[in-house]
């Protein structure tokens, strides 16, 4: 099947806790043979669904989404408390039959005073199985009425409520080696995890047991055996509460006692023994662009390119980056004629993928293309970063600045099509292309992107036939090749695609209804979006791009961010959202404003940065063992606070967190910051020492530290004499830069006697500072040049 469950990347937190995980009294009763209940047919509608009146108040919320069960008069049969959310997710599920709720107080008052367990799901909307499971199990009447007379259902999209989703994924991957979604864990009533797993198929399959088999022996379990249930989920809450309380025996100095030589030659060799010599990355099928390990590559070439010893296996760290970017670029996973990324490849080829496109994958790898630009001058690279600009800026951008989360993976092959299917909006039959651009032009497309009568998708990666006959676009041959052998030169190939794509994007627009777009706005991913939108803009000198990422940071202050108490909020889809902030929307938006100033160098940026930075270190510090909480200590319904050192589908909050200590604790001259990330590492010094190529932005952002920032001051008053200084620092591919401009009044100048001594200064000249002392002014462009490069 076409959903690819993540994989298990996470540190065992210790051997007796998998294994009373995995073979509890409950687990195995659970699989016992059991007669199944029967499952009435008679239509029901409990007393707690919403009235027919409160479904028209909010039909201009719900009317968009695909999964409505309606009765004749057009208006749904079933509407539940979701109807009152924001989220796309919990609105595609409010006419279900489920009697839903929120994550909230509501819910577990009613499981408490009711004695039921909770079956909570866990997904997000542009999720294919997720939409999949609700069609054969949410939308069944017979199975949503045994869920709704034996369980409290709680839907939760994770996307807008990650700590919830973190929790119970990491008791998901310790029972079973492996996570995804859609997420179904069954809870006490006092909200510990007894049983779990992902997607069920509705009946049974193969010997195990279907979803509704498992409603019934769930309930049966709780019935029979409540207080064991009980006691087999508060010991293994026990057991996570535990791991995650503990800490090195001396935090302050267990930053001094990793070995950042061993640790980051350790993971290069890991990448390099993994490395796909042929298609690029470093799995097998399924493959996932992993932005955060092409910038561990870069990082070590930076920093060991000149080393004696280290020089070969930094250009080969390169090598590998830049080569699997090509690759990527070349793939089916890249949309080749509406532009950006799909989230993952179903094969090795990077050719069949999971159509959806999210904003996190679209931000870090526009920070990915960015750099491999800055580092190899390759003009193709630039050209992919802009293409994904072009797709953010088109597709995802709401007219009032920030960015949507993301397009779904299904939608209607036609306007008259009654069933949705995976890829529809992205895939072509070869007869289509023929009508459309003319046998002339498609003779050369088709040989480009390998396109083939009979389709060129492998069976094997389209086991719902969604399909067939259907050609997937990539890459296949370069465009010398196709000139040689139709005879044609390289210039008039390069015309034709870039015409016929042009008239594919036009037809794709016109006649085929686009995919559900996932409009809420994270803070978070709108974060990671500001900052691959500065340094392209940096690094590109473009205005425009740079305006984007402006637009964005004002929108998330406008909307999102709580001036009297300094708190952001989570998400914002028809106004904000009641759920505050987590960590990593601080962490990334607090990056993005670095670099937002380092591209701007208008000092707002630094200020609210700042004011985050205190806010972030408030809220989430663990003052007793170092590092941040994911999750804030006043949110109870969470019953374990985590926290993340390894790099999932974004980078690690700890990760990006300990850089922005660096930076701003170099910037602002506090020294406080600076024991904090000392702290932070060391937090996670045997995690990161026994497996440090699972958290490749715990490496990068240990690096800067243990190199040192290499800090740039700009002088001067005026501006057109410090264009070239800034040209300079923004194109040099430096991980461990820090710029400022030196102005007067500003905060930077307040906290950072250095920058305020300098600020006076009117002549354009740079000063580089590094090991605690500024050198002479640079006035000369071309000897600031050698000096900032490595």
């Amino acid at each position: 099947m076409r959903f690819i469950a993540s994989r298990l990347r996470s540190i065992p937190l210790t051997t007796h806790l998998r294994a009373s995980t995995q073979c509890t009294p409950t687990r195995a009763l659970l699989y016992t043979r059991a007669i199944p209940r029967s499952f009435t047919t008679q239509s029901f509608r409990t007393s707690t669904l919403l009235t027919q009146q409160s479904v028209k108040s909010h039909s201009s919320n719900i009317c968009q989404f695909h999964t409505s069960r309606v009765n004749s008069a057009a208006i749904p049969k079933f509407t539940n408390r979701l109807v009152n959310e924001k989220s796309p997710y919990l609105l595609q599920h409010a006419h279900n039959p489920v009697d839903w709720y929120p994550w909230g107080k509501e819910a577990f008052d009613k499981a408490i005073q009711e004695n039921k367990p909770i079956f909570l799901s866990i997904g997000y909307s542009t999720c294919h199985w997720c939409h999949v499971m609700e069609h054969e199990s949410f939308q069944n009447e017979e199975t949503a009425k045994f869920m709704n007379e034996h369980f409290v259902n709680i839907k939760v999209d994770r996307e807008e409520n990650p700590a919830v989703d973190k929790l119970y994924m990491t008791y998901i991957q310790l029972i079973s080696g492996r996570g995804g979604w859609p997420m179904s864990v069954f809870l006490t009533p006092e909200l510990s995890p007894f049983f779990g797993g992902t997607y069920f198929p509705p009946g049974d399959q193969y010997g195990t047991p279907g979803f509704r088999t498992l409603l019934q022996r769930v309930s049966e379990v709780w019935e029979s055996a409540e207080d064991k249930v009980r006691e087999d989920a508060e010991s293994t809450i026990s057991q996570l509460r535990s791991y995650a309380s503990s800490k090195p025996l001396d935090v302050e100095n267990a930053a001094s006692m990793i070995h950042p030589e061993y640790i980051v030659s350790a993971a290069y060799q890991h990448f390099n023994k993994e490395f796909d010599t042929e298609q690029g990355g470093f799995t097998g099928a399924p493959k996932f662009p992993t932005p955060v390990q092409f910038q561990f590559l870069f990082e070590y070439f930076a920093y060991n390119q000149k080393s004696e010893n280290e020089s070969e296996n930094a250009q080969k760290a390169l090598d590998m980056a830049l080569f699997t970017l090509k690759k990527i670029a070349m793939g089916g996973i890249r949309d080749h004629v509406g532009s950006g990324f799909h989230r993952y490849s179903t094969d090795k080829y990077w050719h069949v993928p999971h159509f959806e496109k999210m904003l996190y994958d679209q931000a870090q790898l526009l920070s990915a293309y960015t750099s491999a630009y800055l580092i190899s001058k390759d003009q193709g690279f630039a050209n992919v970063a802009k293409d994904i600009i072009h797709y953010v800026s088109t597709d995802l951008k709401n007219p009032a600045g920030g960015f949507y989360s993301a397009e779904d993976a299904d939608s209607l092959p036609t306007s008259r099509s009654s069933k949705k299917l995976e890829g529809a909006f992205y895939v072509w039959e070869m007869e289509q292309l023929e009508d459309i651009l003319g046998s002339k032009s498609a003779k050369v497309f088709n040989k480009y992107y390998g396109v083939q009568k009979d389709g060129n998708v492998d069976p094997a990666q389209d086991p719902q036939n969604e399909l067939m006959m259907q050609n997937v676009l990539a890459e296949e041959e370069s465009v010398d090749n196709v000139a040689k052998e139709l005879g044609m030169t390289a210039e008039e190939v390069s015309s034709i695609l870039e015409e016929s794509k042009f008239k594919l994007k036009k037809f794709r627009d016109e006649n085929r209804p686009k995919p559900h777009c996932d409009d809420k706005i994270l803070t978070s991913w709108n974060g990671l979006m500001i900052s691959g939108l500065a340094q392209a803009a940096n690094a590109f000198q473009d205005k425009e791009i740079l305006n984007l990422a402006v637009h964005a940071a004002d929108f998330i202050h406008k909307e999102l961010y709580e001036s009297k108490t300094g708190t952001l909020l989570r998400s914002y889809r028809s106004g904000p959202s009641d759920i505050e902030g987590f960590l990593d929307d601080y962490s990334y938006m607090i990056q993005g404003l670095l670099d937002l100033y380092e591209a701007t160098y208008e000092e707002k940026w630094i200020s609210w940065a700042y004011d985050l930075q205190q806010k972030q270190n408030e809220l989430f510090y663990d003052n007793e063992s170092g590092g941040f909480f994911n999750v804030q200590a006043n949110d109870k319904s969470i019953l374990v606070r985590l926290k993340d050192e390894q790099d999932g589908a974004e980078p690690s909050a700890n990760a990006v967190s300990l850089r922005n200590l660096v930076r701003l604790g170099t910037i602002l001259e506090q020294e406080d910051y600076v024991v904090k990330a000392r702290n932070t590492i060391g937090s996670f010094a045997n995690s990161v020492s026994k497996y440090p190529f699972a958290m490749p932005s715990l490496l990068g952002s240990f690096l800067l530290m243990v190199n040192g920032v290499k800090q740039i001051v700009l002088t001067g008053k005026d501006e057109k004499e410090l264009a070239p200084f800034k040209k300079i620092v923004s194109q040099a591919f430096v991980p461990n830069k820090v710029s400022v401009q030196a102005k007067e009044g500003g905060l930077i100048a307040e906290k950072n006697p250095i920058v305020a001594q300098l600020a006076s200064n009117d002549k354009a000249a740079a000063y580089v500072c590094e090991n605690f002392t500024c050198g002479l002014p640079v006035e000369d462009i071309n000897e600031f040049r050698a000096k900032i490069e490595f």
